[in-house]
C-alpha cells in the first residue's frame, strides 16, 4: 500500500533508502491515471518505498521542490533527490528509472 505523507512527516518518511513520492491532487486527471501505476509498482518492487502527497492539503513540501505541475514524481535516495519526473509515466518507464538507484 502506498503510504500517504504530509508536510509534517515527509522528511522522516523519505530520508532512508530509495523512495518515490507521487505529488498529486484529486482534481488532476493525469494524477488519477498515474496512481494505479504507482500502486502496481508498490506491489512488485520491495526495494523501493512508495509514498504520495496531496499538494492541495500539503503546500509546503511541493513548494520547497519548486513543483508547478502535477503529477510530479520525486525519487530520493538516502534523503537526496536523484530524479524529478513531471507528467504521466508507464510502469516500465518508472521501473527503468528506479532500477538505476536500487542496483
Amino acid at each position: 500500500m502506498v503510504k500517504v505523507v504530509t508536510d509534517q512527516d515527509f522528511a522522516a518518511e523519505t530520508d532512508t533508502g530509495v523512495v518515490l513520492t507521487d505529488f498529486w491532487a484529486t482534481w488532476c486527471g493525469p494524477c488519477r491515471m498515474q496512481s494505479p501505476v504507482i500502486e502496481k509498482l508498490d506491489e512488485s518492487m520491495d526495494n523501493v518505498k512508495f509514498t504520495k502527497m496531496d499538494v492541495d492539503a500539503n503546500p509546503e513540501t511541493p513548494k520547497s521542490f519548486g513543483i508547478q505541475a502535477i503529477p510530479t514524481l520525486i525519487v530520493k535516495k538516502d534523503g537526496k533527490v536523484v530524479e524529478q519526473i513531471v507528467g504521466y509515466h508507464t510502469k516500465d518507464q518508472l521501473t527503468d528509472i528506479l532500477n538505476k538507484y536500487t542496483a
